[in-house]
């Protein structure tokens, strides 16, 4: 037999192969998808900074009560919270982010964001979706769809969450210090997931344990004693003590922690003076510390205070005039429950294939504070994972001097919506339907 033959005959072959048939949710899905698209591209173009999300969360509010949800809006300030009762059973919450950066768009997309908002300081900033909340929201909403219309399948109580400010620390204890889980059912089980640019669009990404790291934003204030730039003897100068706590800081992470641990401790400003030929009376430093597990999160921060104090007492500066930290907010570790991510994990693969499921890997610090809805006295089963968001060929075209894939809070940043949506909204519902299973 020639080359040709057998090339017609196994291509004959692989032509006749069965290809593995569209299943019922899929057809749904794909027969929402034009609105979902459109409430995407909707959402793109009208981002809203953290804990100004009015518009988004009447949208929000809107799309799932014409679903027949039972919706409350304003929890936490601009939060949304819908509630489906179907009978006895579990209460599984799946919650979506829903603000915005304050970034210029730059993508070139023809839905690209062209709005400005004046943010909780009075400052007028140009706002972008560029991390894909806009997706998560389209994605709980194409959900929320398919729960409704597939009643007959499932039995208990579903939560959805629309949540506010993600980005600036402190939406989702908002939204737990308003009431979520005294006013509303109580989850037995939490779930989210994350469009991800680095991430291959139609797979999907988890593990057990952990998933993003923790995430504190602090300042160190330090005092000084003023006096003439010509005259230091007569002063304490925080900006020297200042440097010298930032040199300092760097050992937390080379000698306080085991190398085999990941830790961040970033110094992103220092402020101080007003002249060359001045000695201020006092320095600001803004910090944004990182860990992978709690016990290195708690050294970091003890130990940023520590120093602190102790280079100012180096320095010669009294008690009442020390340098101090002072903790503007953070998230906790973010971490897959062991039990449930192995039940999840059996469903996924069984659906989709394993093929598309893929064991995640940290790539880097990444924080989120969907934990705090897991991390509370109910002690939640969580579940987080990752929707792949950009298409193999954009992969292979960079690799060859196309096109750098963007990244994540970029004014570049972009996905390919369709693929993501659609296997987002697959995947979480698959999810649901099998923690609700009747």
């Amino acid at each position: 037999m020639n080359k040709l033959a057998i090339a017609l005959l196994a291509s004959s072959i692989l032509t006749s192969l069965p290809t593995k048939a569209e299943s019922p949710l899929q057809a749904d899905i794909n027969a929402d998808y034009p609105h979902l698209e459109k409430l995407f591209k909707h959402l793109h173009s009208n981002p809203e900074l953290s804990f100004q999300e009015t518009e988004t969360s009447k949208r929000l509010a809107a799309e799932l009560k014409a679903l027949g949800y039972s919706v409350s809006t304003g929890v936490g300030k601009t939060g949304v919270v819908a509630v489906m009762k179907n009978g006895k059973g579990p209460t599984v919450l799946i919650r979506a982010d829903m603000d915005a950066l304050p970034l210029q768009e730059k993508s070139g997309l023809a839905y690209a964001s062209t709005k400005t908002q004046v943010n909780l300081d009075g400052v007028e900033m140009p706002v972008m979706h560029a991390c894909g909340h806009d997706m998560h929201v389209t994605a709980l909403v194409g959900t929320a769809k398919q729960m409704a219309t597939r009643k007959d399948q499932w039995q208990g109580t579903l939560v959805l969450i629309g949540q506010p400010a993600e980005e600036a620390y402190g939406g989702a204890q908002a939204m737990l210090d308003d009431g979520l889980y005294s006013k509303f059912p109580t989850p037995d089980y939490a779930l989210a997931l994350h469009v991800g640019s680095a991430d291959v669009a139609g797979k999907i990404y988890y593990r057990a344990g952990t998933m993003y790291s923790s995430a504190d934003s602090v300042e160190i204030i330090v005092p000084g004693i003023g006096t003439h730039g010509a005259a230091p003897q007569y002063g304490k100068d925080p900006i020297v003590i200042g440097a010298q706590i930032v040199t300092a800081l760097q050992t937390l992470i080379t000698r306080d922690i085991s190398p085999l641990e990941a830790g961040i401790v970033t110094v992103g400003t220092f402020h101080a003076g007003t002249a060359g030929n001045i000695i201020p009376d006092q320095a600001t430093m803004a910090l944004t510390v990182r860990a992978n597990s709690d016990e290195v999160r708690e050294t970091l921060l003890t130990g940023i205070e520590r120093i602190a104090k102790n280079m100012g007492r180096a320095a010669g500066l009294p008690e009442d005039k020390l340098p101090y930290m002072v903790h503007k907010g953070g998230y906790e570790v973010t971490k897959n429950d062991a039990s449930l991510t192995t039940r999840l994990d059996s469903t996924f693969k069984e659906k989709f294939g394993a093929d598309r499921i893929v064991a995640y890997e940290q790539h880097n610090m990444a924080a989120e504070d969907f934990t705090d809805f897991t991390r509370t006295p109910e002690n939640v089963p969580g579940f987080y994972f990752m929707v792949g968001g950009t298409p193999a060929e954009a992969f292979e075209a960079a690799k060859n001097g196309g096109p750098a894939i963007p990244g994540h809070h970029s004014p570049v940043f972009k996905i390919a919506p369709e693929p993501s949506i659609k296997t987002g909204v697959e995947a979480m519902t698959i999810a649901a339907l099998e923690l609700l299973e009747k």
